[in-house]
């Protein structure tokens, strides 16, 4: 295979702080990207401005405010390379994110797409963890991995884990533009969970992925974020994205359909758990009712209960 071209796609709205350090780390990449498409999403500060200073390595679309799916769908729809990876304006790369992609990419060409591990860290820099390492499929993979850097994750269990309780991020992941296109990129109308929207489906038709068991990039948590805004709202716009997967993944493979379920149980106990921190421990109950109804046992009663008893 050629070596890959990548177009790195950036959404961005209201992003002046942080654009220049996410565009800097694309543009410090040990393997250059074919191109940056930073996408404004009817940015209201300077963000227009800031990827404008850029000039020829940076492309800038500007659009009415539609939100973060809508702004990566346009990147890509405005790409020009065969590959796609993303950024979100307040993540940054590590400088071999690319590289690492890249080179295992023109060495098989049987790789449906990649990801990778990512660092966690707080506004001041302070590392907050890693996310293979936070997540059992993450861990799977790092023990299947046994200390080297590439791992494939192909077998049914492996998958199914993956959609269930991915451990990589948007950030880190590489999938060939035609395959994006292909599939409707991520789903309009859903401001919560669009990532595993998007990624269940790109899993339910691959077979190989390539995960690099090593930090692409780091993801930045802060206050802002709409989980931290309204946890209860976040969490009902999590099932809501998920129960639209669902009625999707009546035609996934078993493996990835069982993964979309488990995603589900493990949201509606999440908004389970928001509800019950206010108080309102009946309409916890409630939350995670439906999953008990699904499959009966033990395990769905215990939710209910620990909802009912109040979540510390």
């Amino acid at each position: 295979m050629n070596a890959p071209r990548f177009s790195v796609v950036i959404p961005a709205y209201n992003a002046a702080a942080t654009l220049a350090r996410a565009i800097d780390s694309v543009l410090d990449q040990t393997w250059p990207a074919h191109e940056i498409v930073v996408v404004d999403d009817g940015s209201r500060d300077d963000t227009a401005e800031i990827a404008r200073r850029y000039g020829a390595p940076v492309r800038l679309v500007q659009q009415a405010n539609q939100g973060v799916s809508v702004a990566r769908n346009a990147g890509a729809a405005a790409a020009t390379g065969d590959w796609l990876a993303f950024l979100d304006a307040d993540d940054w790369y590590a400088p071999d994110r690319l590289r690492l992609h890249a080179e295992w990419i023109a060495e098989d060409a049987g790789l449906d797409f990649l990801t990778g591990d990512y660092e966690y860290r707080d506004p001041g820099g302070g590392l907050l963890g890693t996310s293979m390492a936070q997540h059992a499929a993450g861990r799977a993979m790092l023990d299947k991995a046994a200390g080297e850097v590439r791992v494939t994750m192909e077998t049914a269990k492996e998958l199914a884990a993956f959609v269930a309780d991915h451990f990589g991020d948007t950030h880190t992941l590489s999938v060939p533009r035609a395959r994006f296109v292909a599939l409707g990129g991520y789903p309009l109308g859903y401001k919560v969970c669009e990532d595993v929207h998007f990624l269940a489906r790109l899993v339910a038709t691959s077979r190989r992925v390539g995960v690099v068991c090593a930090s692409l990039g780091v993801y930045l948590i802060h206050s802002g974020s709409a989980t931290r805004r309204d946890p209860v709202a976040a969490q009902r716009e999590n099932v809501r994205t998920l129960t639209d997967l669902r009625r999707l993944a009546q035609n996934f493979p078993a493996p990835v359909r069982a993964g979309v379920s488990d995603r589900m149980r493990a949201a509606r106990y999440n908004l389970g758990c928001a509800l019950a921190k206010q108080g309102r421990r009946v309409a916890a109950a409630r939350a995670v009712l439906p999953s008990l109804f699904e499959t009966p046992g033990w395990r769905g009663v215990r939710d209910v209960l620990s909802m009912l008893r109040g979540v510390e």
